[in-house]
C-alpha cells in the first residue's frame, strides 16, 4: 500500500512538472521573434527530471536508513531490565513480535503489556513517519518543479540536458548488467578457492569417482569429488544433442529459407521457434514418461539394453529442444547472403541444390558455425532435461545407453537439503560452477572468434 501511494505520488508530480515545463516552453515560442533552442517536449522533460530526482533521494534515503530508525525506537519501548535480560536471539524474536502487534496479524501466545504498548507505539510511529517522508518529498519535488521552471529560457539547452541524462541512465543499465556478471564471478571464484583448501585440484580435476560424503553419512570424511564422470556425462549428452539438434535444424533453416513458399514460412517459422518458448521443466517430463519408455521399447525390439533413463533420452529431449534454436539462427544468416550470388550461380547454370551446397553454405557457413556453437553452450548449461531423464548415475562409463550424471544436476544435488555451506559437500557446487562458466565461456569466445574471423562482407 505504502509503496502504491508513493508510486502515485511520482507519477503525479511527473505529470506535472511535465506539463508544466512544456506550457513554459509554448509560451516562449509564441513571443514574437523568439527562437528557442530546445522543443517543448525537452523541456518539460527538463522540469521532470529536475523534479524527480529530489524525490527520489528521500525515497532512497528512508529506504536505507528507515529499517535502523524503526529498530532502535522499538528497542526504546522495551523496557530496560528487559533489553538486558535478553540474548541477541530473544531481543530480535521480541522485536517480531512487536511488529507483527503493529502491523495487526497477531503473534502466538500471551501478548506482555509492554509488547502490546510498544506495538502501538511502533504503529503511530510508523504513520507519522510515513507521512512525513511523503510531505518531505512532495516538497522537495515541487520546489525542484518551480526551480526548474524559472530556469526555461529560450536559450536553455534543454536537449542536452536530457539528452546527457539518458546517456547517464544507459551507461548505468549497461553498468547493471557488467557488474553483474563481475560479482558472479568473484562469487564462484571465492567460492571455489574454499573448496579447494580441502580438496586438492589436481583430485578434483583428474578424479574418477564421484562419491561425496555429507556429514550426516561420512563421520566427518569428505569422500571423492573426481570431475571426470561428470565432464563425461555432460559431453555425451551435449554430443547426441547436437547429433539431433544440427541435420534438423540445418535442413529445416535450408527448407524455410530456399524451398519454402513465403505463406508457409510465415507459419511454419513461428511455429518451430514456439518450441523454444515451452519451459524445460515440460521437455524433461515428457523425456520421463514417452521417450524414454519409446526407446527402451525399441531397444528390446531390436536387441540392445537400453534404459528409460540414460544419457541417449536426455540428449534426444535436449536436442529436440535445441532445433529451433539451430534453426532460426541459420535461417536468419542464410537469408543474409546476397540474392545476387544465389543469381550469379543461376546463371552460370546451377540447379537450386548445387548453388546451396557450393555458393549458399560456403558464405554463411561462419555464422553457421557460430549458431552451432551457442546451440551448444545451450546444451552444456542445461538442467531440467538431465535431471529428469539422464538417470543421475555418477560413473564414469562410456554407453549411452546407460544412466549418467551431469556437472548441473551433481549442482543441484550439491546446494538442495540441509547442507553445511562452509564444508566441501557445498562448496564443490561453485567449483563446478565454475568449471561450467569456463566451458560455456570458451564456447562462447570461440564462436565469436568464428564468426568474425570468416565473415563475409557483402555490398
Amino acid at each position: 500500500m505504502n509503496s502504491l501511494i508513493i508510486a502515485g505520488m511520482l507519477l503525479v508530480l511527473l505529470g506535472l512538472a511535465y506539463q508544466s515545463g512544456w506550457a513554459r516552453s509554448r509560451s516562449l515560442a509564441t513571443a514574437n521573434g523568439v527562437k528557442v533552442h530546445s522543443r517543448p517536449q525537452y523541456h518539460g522533460s527538463y522540469v521532470a527530471i529536475w523534479t524527480l530526482v529530489p524525490t527520489i533521494v528521500i525515497v532512497i534515503l528512508w529506504a536505507w536508513l528507515g529499517d535502523g530508525i524503526t529498530h532502535n525506537f522499538i528497542v526504546s519501548q522495551i523496557p530496560v531490565e528487559t533489553v538486558q535480560s535478553l540474548d541477541q536471539v530473544g531481543l530480535n524474536a521480541t522485536i517480531a513480535r512487536i511488529k507483527s502487534l503493529a502491523s495487526g496479524y497477531g503473534v502466538a501466545g500471551e501478548v506482555l503489556p509492554y509488547e502490546q504498548t510498544a506495538g502501538d507505539a511502533l504503529r503511530s510511529f510508523q504513520f507519522i513517519t510515513f507521512l512525513v517522508v511523503i510531505v518531505a518529498a512532495a516538497v522537495a519535488g515541487v520546489a525542484a518543479l518551480l526551480y526548474a521552471r524559472s530556469r526555461i529560457t529560450a536559450r536553455l539547452r534543454a536537449r542536452n540536458a536530457v539528452e546527457r541524462v539518458i546517456n547517464i541512465a544507459l551507461l548505468a543499465c549497461s553498468a547493471v548488467a557488467i557488474l553483474t556478471t563481475v560479482g558472479i564471478v568473484a562469487s564462484l571464484v571465492s567460492e571455489a578457492y574454499k573448496f579447494f583448501t580441502f580438496i586438492h585440484p589436481i583430485d578434483f580435476f583428474f578424479g574418477t569417482v564421484w562419491n561425496p560424503s555429507f556429514s550426516s553419512t561420512g563421520g566427518g570424511a569428505h569422500g571423492q569429488y573426481g570431475l571426470l564422470p561428470l565432464l563425461a556425462g555432460t559431453l555425451m549428452i551435449t554430443l547426441i544433442a547436437m547429433l539431433v539438434a544440427v541435420p534438423v535444424g540445418l535442413m529445416a533453416a535450408i527448407h524455410l529459407s530456399q524451398y519454402a513458399h513465403h505463406n508457409f514460412r510465415a507459419v511454419a517459422k513461428p511455429i518451430i521457434e514456439i518450441l523454444a518458448g515451452i519451459p524445460t521443466i515440460v521437455f524433461g517430463f515428457f523425456a520421463l514418461v514417452t521417450v524414454g519408455p519409446f526407446l527402451r521399447d525399441v531397444g528390446g525390439f531390436i536387441g540392445l539394453d537400453i534404459k528409460a533413463t540414460s544419457a541417449l533420452t536426455a540428449g534426444v529431449v535436449m536436442g529436440i529442444m535445441i532445433i529451433p534454436f539451430v534453426s532460426s539462427l541459420s535461417d536468419d544468416i542464410l537469408n543474409q547472403v546476397p540474392r545476387t550470388l544465389r543469381d550469379g550461380a543461376y546463371g552460370l547454370g546451377a540447379t537450386k541444390s548445387e548453388t546451396i551446397r557450393n555458393v549458399l553454405l560456403p558464405a554463411a557457413l561462419p555464422g553457421i558455425v557460430g549458431a552451432f556453437l551457442l546451440a551448444v553452450s545451450r546444451a552444456v548449461g542445461e538442467t531440467m532435461i538431465v535431471v529428469l531423464a539422464a538417470g543421475n548415475s555418477p560413473v564414469l562409463r562410456g554407453n549411452p545407453f546407460e544412466p549418467v550424471a551431469t556437472i548441473t544436476v551433481s549442482i543441484v544435488n550439491q546446494l538442495t537439503g540441509d547442507s553445511d555451506f562452509a564444508g566441501p559437500q557445498s562448496l564443490v557446487a561453485f567449483a563446478l560452477g565454475l568449471t561450467l562458466f569456463v566451458i560455456t565461456l570458451c564456447l562462447n569466445v570461440f564462436a565469436l572468434y568464428i564468426v568474425r574471423r570468416f565473415r563475409e562482407q557483402y555490398e
